[in-house]
């Protein structure tokens, strides 16, 4: 009988990134939050956040700019959940639905129906338009931050926000 060796993993070299680990303690509860407006599971948007770090640690040589580190990252965020959602699309009928969270501390703050009611809003809205208010309004970036994250000049961002809040109160007001 033969045996079949097993696959050797390579080691990941944190010492090349020191800074990923930090990194990591800083942003990843806001990266987290910012993955479930996009999904309504917690584990997925939490496994998308881990993702987003693995991908930073492999092209953390490539960034010029410690500060651009962070908005990188955002945008791996965001990207990275766009793709699951396609993907689920498609896939939806073939899972068993996920199993319901279970209220964390901020959901129980406010009305779990009002936020509901507000997270169906934004994702009516064109993509740009959600990320820039989602970008905005809930991790409290900086339009140039938002800029950097998105690239895009701030003028576009501005535009976008604007744009992206005018229809969030339309549609909320049809909705009341």
């Amino acid at each position: 009988m033969e045996t079949v060796a097993e696959p050797v993993l390579e080691p990941i070299d944190i010492g090349a990134s020191p800074d990923v680990l930090g990194l990591f303690a800083v942003e990843a509860a806001s990266l987290t939050r910012l993955a479930r407006f996009y999904l309504d599971d917690r584990t997925a948007a939490e496994d998308l956040v881990q993702e987003a770090f693995i991908r930073l640690s492999r092209s953390a040589g490539r960034i010029r700019q410690r500060g651009n580190a962070a908005a990188y990252l955002r945008s791996i965020v965001i990207n990275l959940a766009r793709d699951h959602n396609r993907r689920g699309l498609v896939s939806l009928r073939h899972r068993p639905s996920a199993m319901p969270d279970s209220p964390s501390a901020e959901e129980d703050a406010t009305t779990r129906a009002e936020r509901q009611e507000v997270i169906e809003a934004l994702r009516t809205l064109p993509r740009r338009q959600r990320d820039c208010v989602t970008l905005r309004y809930y991790l409290d970036l900086s339009i140039a931050d938002i800029a950097m994250t998105l690239g895009l000049s701030t003028n576009t961002v501005k535009t976008h926000l604007q744009r992206g809040l005018a229809s969030l109160a339309q549609t909320l007001e049809r909705n009341r």
